[in-house]
């Protein structure tokens, strides 16, 4: 009886199932199954599906890059998707007086919303900062090959422009940073107005990308002095414009004044210096913005006063003197008695020459972002009338010298 007591209550404990109910019960259990493998299927598919399209959708952005080319830039297609939209830019029909126009309203802040052409990121990201060098020639650029080098390895953080004459017929391969780099150009006439009309041209083809915060105006005879890394931290590295301003009161300073332009420009507001200049994204859009003074050379700047000497020195100092270092960037040799710097031809080029360049006895001030003034030896980060011979010895050199290149 013990035996069959204990036997009853695990029966009532656990009361039998019969066969047909388990395979009910089973069957139920595998359609849910089915079912939770089904959802879970086609939500992990959707899921996946919106991912890929918002990657899709955001692939034009750069990616976060620091404002310091010492940290590694990273390659990927979006910077050739940048690159074409650059070059959509470029093929502009607008007229001088159009693009003029269109570039007064941008903003000197890269975060405007008001820009016709820019690159933009996430609020959260910061914008690439670019270099634009804008080279006015009126043919070849007989040096290409050694600029080439020079850009090689820092795509994304410098943009080309090249002003040439209308007529001339260039090739450079697809592989060379002048590649389809050529803006809408017009015939420029030395000692005119022209030859400002030119520089104005770069600088407003320039500021159509926002991402360019420094512009640097380069010759068919320019050559760099250091490596691209040392030039673009040197130019991002403070707030300042580079641009010589001085009262000259020769003949071939104040002498060229013509007292016609009073009274919006006095003999006192004067100022030579040299065309070839390095400015901030402020005060390009400064120059660029101007009708007043512009005119007045215009009229009145006629040889032997040469606007291109003139106008933007007088215009800085008059203006916007407070945002220049006032000096340049750019080496010439005056030592030879004439109208024209001294040129350099194949023997000239050695490793002493270039470091007395590179390095000067005279000391000049240099104003951080971070408000220190810093006294240094490197005052110039170019020099030029550098014939097409120089170019052999240059490259033989430059790795060892100038720090870039094979």
């Amino acid at each position: 009886m013990g035996v069959v007591d204990q036997k009853s209550k695990k029966e009532e404990e656990h009361p039998m199932i019969s066969k047909p109910s388990r395979l009910v019960l089973l069957q139920k259990g595998y359609h849910l199954l089915s079912s939770l493998v089904f959802i879970t299927g086609f939500s992990i598919g959707l899921v996946l599906c919106l991912q890929l399209r918002t990657l899709n959708m955001s692939t034009p952005k750069t990616q976060q890059q620091p404002l310091w080319s010492t940290l590694l830039f990273n390659h990927t297609s979006t910077v050739e998707t940048k690159q074409e939209l650059q070059l959509q830019v470029l093929q502009h029909n607008m007229s001088d007086q159009e693009l003029f126009t269109r570039v007064s309203s941008l903003s000197s802040s890269p975060s405007s919303s008001s820009s016709w052409f820019g690159w933009r990121h996430n609020n959260d990201e910061k914008m690439v900062v670019k270099v634009a060098f804008m080279f006015l020639t009126g043919g070849r650029l007989p040096l290409a090959s050694l600029w080439d080098k020079f850009f090689e390895g820092h795509e994304g953080f410098y943009s080309i422009y090249v002003h040439t004459h209308p007529s001339f017929q260039d090739y450079y391969p697809e592989t060379s940073v002048f590649y389809s780099r050529r803006i809408p150009s017009q015939a420029v006439y030395w000692g005119t107005s022209s030859m400002v009309d030119a520089e104005r041209r770069l600088l407003a083809n320039a500021l159509l990308d926002e991402s360019n915060q420094r512009f640097v105006l380069l010759s068919d005879s320019c050559i760099p002095l250091f490596n691209f890394t040392t030039i673009y931290d040197y130019l991002t590295g403070t707030n300042l414009s580079f641009i010589g301003s001085y009262d000259d009161p020769r003949k071939s300073g104040r002498g060229r004044y013509n007292p016609k332009m009073f009274p919006q420009i006095n003999i006192t507001h004067w100022r030579k210096g040299s065309q070839w200049f390095e400015t901030t994204r402020e005060l390009a859009l400064h120059i660029i913005s101007d009708t007043v003074y512009y005119k007045v050379f215009d009229q009145h700047c006629k040889p032997p006063c040469y606007m291109d000497e003139h106008y933007i020195p007088t215009l800085v100092h008059m203006l916007h003197g407070e945002m220049s270092s006032n000096r340049t960037l750019t080496w010439v040799d005056w030592s030879k008695a004439g109208p024209h710097p001294g040129r350099f031809i194949w023997p000239d080029i050695t490793d002493e020459f270039l470091n007395r360049i590179r390095f000067t006895e005279e000391y000049c001030a240099y104003y951080s972002r971070d408000g220190d003034n810093i006294t240094t030896s490197k005052c110039f980060l170019f020099a030029r009338k550098f014939t097409k011979e120089t170019l052999e010895p240059l490259l033989r050199i430059s790795p060892v010298i100038l720090g870039f290149g094979p």
